[in-house]
């Protein structure tokens, strides 16, 4: 067996190595700006097979947790390869149905469930942030950490004024320093993710310096997402930005070929990681 490789931390009871893999290059969704082919070069290289040898790896390698919305490949690989790698699910709740996706979660085995960024985002740029309190609650009472996931910086500065109890946050962090990121006066709060016409699937951090100034003040686990701007960042700059700049865990997409450089990289990056000015917080 490979040398395991990731440093953990835990979310509440939940020992969770400081890379996690997400799920976006399993179902085909690539952010692939104006390359239309990449959706379906996703889903053709990321057959059952393929994403079985890839939670292998992730396993060999320290990557123990997976954040995503499906657990039918989930189910086959613990049942078949035996596999142990834990399942924080992406649950999409809705204002007129909170529970029935945190109650597929459930079913399905996850170790945790946060609500889906854009979600966050939605029910906060429309003032219910009580939705999402609500959402926490009752995902804590499955016996799941409970998260709350979103690319604004309202997301996490509405729920800490709301005192709303979640385990953890997903929020995106990456810097703007790249070719193809939306210029800063273009760049407008809530419309990341939308489909609107300003963010042109290019950026998903539309103001890092204030989620980094802001997330200081957070006490609760923070996952960053999106840390590579999905590709456009090399993970040994994306990873040293995002954990100097205070994420206590990383969510990156990965395939097969990636994956034991990537916790190579984290791992060195975590062990090395003098400059960071927020306390880990798991």
């Amino acid at each position: 067996m490979a040398e395991r490789l990731v440093p953990t931390g835990k979310i509440g009871g939940v020992e969770i190595g400081r890379l996690i893999i997400g799920e976006n290059q399993f179902s085909g969704w690539s952010h692939s700006r104006d390359l239309q082919y990449l959706r379906g070069l996703f889903k053709a290289y990321s057959t059952q097979e393929k994403i079985m040898e890839t939670l292998e790896i992730c396993e060999e390698n320290g990557v123990n947790t997976i954040i995503g919305s499906s657990s039918g490949y989930l189910s086959k690989y613990w049942k078949e390869r035996g596999g142990q790698i834990k399942w924080i699910a992406q649950v999409h709740p809705k204002v007129n149905d909170l529970t029935s996706d945190i109650k597929r979660a459930v079913d399905g085995g996850a170790a945790g469930a946060y609500v889906q960024g854009g979600v966050g985002d939605s029910f906060v740029k429309g003032g219910r942030v009580d939705l999402l309190g609500k959402a926490v609650e009752f995902t804590k009472r499955q016996g799941l950490i409970a998260g709350i996931g979103g690319h604004s910086v309202e997301v996490p500065i509405a729920v800490e004024k709301a005192g709303i109890e979640a385990d953890f946050y997903m929020k995106t962090l990456h810097h703007g320093n790249y070719w193809s990121a939306t210029p800063k006066e273009q760049r407008v709060e809530f419309n990341v993710d939308s489909g609107s016409a300003y963010d042109h699937d290019n950026i998903w951090a539309v103001n890092p310096e204030k989620t980094i100034e802001f997330m200081k003040t957070v006490t609760r686990p923070w996952i960053a997402f999106k840390t590579l701007a999905a590709g456009a960042i090399h993970p040994r700059e994306g990873f040293k930005y995002a954990f100097e700049n205070g994420a206590d865990f990383i969510c990156a997409g990965m395939f097969d070929f990636q994956v034991r450089e990537d916790a190579i990289i984290a791992r060195d990056v975590v062990k090395a990681n003098t400059n960071r000015q927020r306390p880990w917080r798991a």
